[in-house]
């Protein structure tokens, strides 16, 4: 073949079709570990969408955007294995494929050398010893009470041996041990994958440096450091708190469903967040420090949060084992032929079920990593292919997560750059996209403040309360600054209002008791919106709801744009969470979709809530499902994943009815021996496990 390019040594393209193409270097090229360091390079390409390369084979597999091919090639060619940077091993995706790989073929490798160089005498010795672990297992159930799947295959491994059938009861342990394998293979990688997918990313911190906040990169803070964290922020660190007080969300860590309330000397994790107060936090342990182990714990925790259907099928599992011992049974005594008992007894509805089902469950939260969507346990996917009712936050969520400055407007006493300066500098310390438009606003009219304002209060889904040289700054929503804080609004400002603000959401400003102007927020829908909306119908969702705080007439233009079935305007979050329950106690299974700190009530309320990638940290937490891509198509994407999931549980349900039944029936009438009988019944076994691996997308049309 043509020789393309150089990394170090030559490559071949081996194949090569729009937006897909295969290089190799042969053998053993480059390391393993270079092969994380290849990955990681070509990746930073804007061109390059994923790439896979095999240190065994010195294949690297890059996935790019269509028309790019050339310059894909040009940044492969720019190479040098010399001139890697040295990385972590990726959690060890690659190292669990070896392993996997390494154990499967010794596995089959000593079966086949033992049957083969072993007299059999010595391998009847070797299957007894190795009979002791099920048989222990089996007799360990039983003494609790329980006639479970270890019972059974207990039983069935010894009453083939008792027939001297020792190739029978090794077939058996044989096929156990690699259906073993193959399900804690399926774990192990699906972890590996969760926990690329769950890493912490947090880029800043406000570091307290003489009474003064600073803000600096994360990978700057040193332990001993002394950093601010405000209501709605990660905590990126282990540390103490050194003062304030705060409630603090660690479900993540401790599996407590509340914030609970920390205080001087409290000590605060990594990957936890502040709900609501504000902390200072002396740094204890770096984020590199502690991340591992908190996603680690998250993620082990998420197993534990098993989807009905998985925890039935488990109890079904369990309550078949009496019926197909009493069948075996059965047969003997009306055949007294221990052969065809044996055959019945080999077949097993219950370990196929208790397999395929986890293993499906599991495949397609991996399935759904792949996609950049997170699913913290199996019973949120059922609840998501069950939902009848989607009800979605408006800004940041349906429009983008980007809104723009449209209009800084001022009242008599005050000048525009004071309004969006003033504003700008309490909006920055929280974690909101309208909050993120005006700082970026103040930064792109070169408008810099000082940090003269006291400490800063955040009033949840209302707005912000300070002081700046002795006089009291709001900044909020026109119930919080007007209503709740008392300020008169004259009618001169409300005729300037009405012309200036239509179509946009409106942030007020008030400083001293006067009402000081008004920054409108262009907040324009996002342009899958529409589409995704009419697709999620499709799949059965019968009513999609819109919650915003905005104006009736905006929520109605939205509404009507996107075919919203309804909407409430100026809802607060209590209320979020009021209307969710309501529509549960209707009937309804609620999707909740939302993204801000003030959408937390009714995320949690919900049957299953979904967070936007671009949200808050409290979102993300308090979230069953987050979407680490910008967009709304994930949207789609997990739900047709979930229904799919549920699709494949009922096919393989029917596959393993029909394939036991007639490995039953064939073995009751003669037609095939025990050894046939455990051999094609753990066969189909691991194949409907295998098939269980395989993309739940390809269910969804069933």
């Amino acid at each position: 073949m043509k020789i393309e390019g150089v990394i170090d040594m030559k490559y071949k393209i081996i194949h090569d079709m729009p937006g897909r193409i295969r290089l190799r270097c042969g053998g053993f090229a480059f390391s393993l570990e270079e092969s994380y360091s290849i990955e990681h390079v070509l990746r930073k390409s804007n061109h390059i969408s994923d790439v896979k390369a095999s240190h065994t084979t010195g294949s690297i597999l890059i996935f790019y955007n269509n028309e790019c091919r050339e310059k894909v090639l040009e940044v492969v060619s720019k190479i040098k294995i010399s001139e890697l940077p040295a990385l972590d091993k990726d959690n060890g995706t690659k190292e669990i494929d070896i392993d996997f790989q390494n154990t499967l073929i010794t596995m089959v490798s000593k079966r086949l050398l033992f049957k083969i160089l072993l007299p059999l005498s010595i391998r009847k010795v070797l299957t007894i010893c190795n009979a002791v672990r099920f048989i222990k297992k089996g007799t360990s159930s039983l003494l609790k009470g329980k006639i479970n799947v270890d019972v059974l295959d207990a039983v069935s491994i010894g009453a083939a041996m008792s027939q001297n059938s020792y190739e029978t009861a090794g077939s058996i342990m044989f096929l156990l041990s690699i259906s073993e394998l193959l399900e804690d293979y399926t774990r192990r990688k699906t972890k590996s994958e969760l926990t690329k997918s769950l890493a912490i990313n947090v880029d800043n911190v406000w570091l307290a440096n003489d009474e003064q906040e600073i803000l600096i990169s994360l990978s700057d803070l040193e332990v001993g450091d002394k950093i601010i964290i405000h209501t709605g922020n990660m905590i990126p660190v282990d540390g103490v708190v050194i003062s304030g007080e705060a409630m603090v969300n660690q479900s993540t860590m401790t599996g407590e469903p509340l914030a609970v309330k920390k205080e001087t000397e409290a000590l605060v994790y990594a990957g936890t967040v502040v709900e609501e107060g504000t902390i200072k936090i002396e740094v204890k342990a770096l984020s590199s420090e502690s991340r591992i182990s908190k996603i680690i714990d998250l993620i082990d925790n998420s197993e534990d949060l098993k989807s009905n259907i998985q925890g039935k099928a488990e109890s079904l599992a369990d309550n078949i084992v009496p019926f197909s011992l009493l069948g075996a049974a059965a047969t003997y005594m009306f055949t007294r032929n221990i052969t065809k008992a044996l055959a019945v007894l080999l077949v097993d509805y219950s370990c196929a079920i208790k397999l395929s089902t986890p293993i499906s469950v599991i495949s397609a939260m991996r399935e759904a990593a792949t996609h950049k969507i997170v699913v913290k346990g199996g019973k949120y996917l059922e609840a998501l292919a069950e939902s009848d009712t989607l009800v979605f936050d408006k800004t940041g969520t349906l429009t983008v997560a980007s809104p723009m400055i449209a209009k800084v407007i001022p009242f008599d006493g005050f000048d525009r750059e004071y309004v969006l300066k003033t504003t700008a500098c309490l909006e920055e310390h929280f974690p909101h996209s309208v909050a993120r438009a005006i700082v970026k606003k103040a930064e792109e009219e070169e408008i810099y403040h000082k940090e003269e304002h006291a400490e800063v209060e955040y009033v949840v889904a209302h707005g912000i309360a300070s002081t700046i040289n002795g006089q009291k700054v709001i900044v909020g929503s026109e119930h919080f600054v007007f209503e709740d804080e008392g300020i008169k609004l004259l009618k001169k400002h409300k005729n300037i209002i009405e012309k200036e603000s239509n179509g946009y959401s409106i942030i007020y400003l008030a400083v001293a008791g006067k009402a000081a102007g008004f920054i409108c927020i262009s907040d324009p829908v996002r342009e899958e919106a529409k589409e995704v909306i009419k697709t999620l119908k499709d799949t059965g969702i019968k009513n999609v709801i819109m919650l915003t705080g905005d104006g009736k007439e905006t929520a109605r233009r939205v509404s009507e744009e996107l075919g919203i079935d309804r909407f409430y305007s100026q809802v607060l979050p209590e209320e979020k969470a009021i209307i969710i329950e309501q529509l549960k106690e209707e009937g309804n299974q609620v999707i909740m979709v939302g993204d801000g700190i003030n959408d937390s009530p009714a995320l949690a309320a919900a049957n299953v809530s979904i967070a936007m990638s671009d949200g808050s940290d409290i979102a993300k937490e308090v979230a069953d499902v987050t979407l680490m891509k910008s967009g709304l198509n994930e949207l789609v994407t997990v739900r047709l994943l979930s229904q799919g999931l549920m699709g494949r549980i009922k096919d393989n349900y029917r596959d393993i009815v029909i394939i036991n039944t007639s490995l039953l029936l064939l073995g009751l009438f003669g037609y095939i021996n025990p050894a046939t009988s455990a051999l094609l019944h753990n066969v189909s076994t691991m194949a409907i496990s295998g098939k269980s691996m395989s993309p739940c997308l390809k269910n969804t049309n069933k």
